[in-house]
């Protein structure tokens, strides 16, 4: 009985001496977050949720089969990062819809891609041009001065309406600094054209441009601008570092953005 009472009382204090070595080490993990008790918690919930996200976003990727239809998958990551930055910036009214125009593929190819994500479905998938000074076939060069005649990359607001010399048409706010905040002052806007569309591709090759304008097909502006109107992003990419290492709203969005 002696021997049994000697027994439970070691492992009493021995249990509490591994227990007082290891208060230290709780409490240090603890420090680093402002001594918040939910700290931890919070941090793991981030985690899950951004984990989340990511699965939800593959799995939208792959059920749109966007892989089949050409959307470049970074070009797809960028613009969703993007959309939730603003979403949490507020920077955007409708974020059910997101317009995404992928510059690494050639004009002769369908590169825009107008996605309802509430209903997840492909709405439009169809022909953009790019500036006259970009480059030919593939747009290439970019620049946010008024005279350049090039496309400007990155993130957009769609705003309002108008008729203009190219008909019906849909103003456009560019949201980076230094990069597409010229938009305005250059008269960027969504219109039709005539020079985008299949027949001109089976003509030259490659369709006609702009003079930075993310023109489409005469006979789909108008739904399309219908759709995208009035406060939904469009992002217009290309794997083009100087883009990628100078976009804020970009770094801010995606940490894993490539310097």
């Amino acid at each position: 009985m002696k021997k049994f009472t000697l027994k439970k009382s070691y492992l009493f204090f021995s249990s509490f001496f591994i227990v007082a070595l290891s208060m230290p080490f709780v409490f240090a993990k603890s420090k680093p977050m402002g001594n918040n008790p939910y700290a931890i918690t919070a941090v793991s919930a981030k985690s899950m949720a951004v984990a989340n996200e990511m699965i939800a976003r593959e799995h939208l990727y792959d059920s749109l089969k966007l892989g089949s239809l050409g959307l470049a998958k970074q070009a797809f990551d960028y613009g969703m990062e993007g959309l939730a930055f603003m979403k949490e910036m507020g920077k955007v009214e409708n974020y059910n819809i997101i317009s995404i125009v992928d510059f690494s593929r050639a004009s002769s190819q369908k590169r825009l891609y107008i996605l309802d994500l509430k209903n997840c479905k492909v709405l439009f998938n169809t022909y953009v041009a790019h500036g006259m000074n970009s480059g030919k076939e593939f747009a290439q060069n970019f620049s946010n001065d008024p005279s350049s005649n090039k496309s400007s990359l990155g993130f957009y607001e769609t705003l309002g309406t108008y008729m203009g010399e190219h008909g019906y048409s849909l103003k456009l706010e560019g949201l980076e600094k230094g990069i597409n905040d010229n938009a305005n002052k250059r008269d960027i806007v969504m219109h039709g054209a005539e020079y985008v569309g299949a027949q001109t591709v089976r003509d030259h090759g490659y369709i006609g441009r702009s003079w930075g304008c993310p023109a489409i097909p005469q006979a789909l502006h108008v739904p399309i601008i219908e759709k995208i109107k009035n406060g939904t992003c469009l992002f217009i990419y290309s794997p083009d570092k100087n883009y990628l290492s100078h976009s804020a709203l970009l770094k801010q969005a995606s940490p894993s953005v490539v310097l």
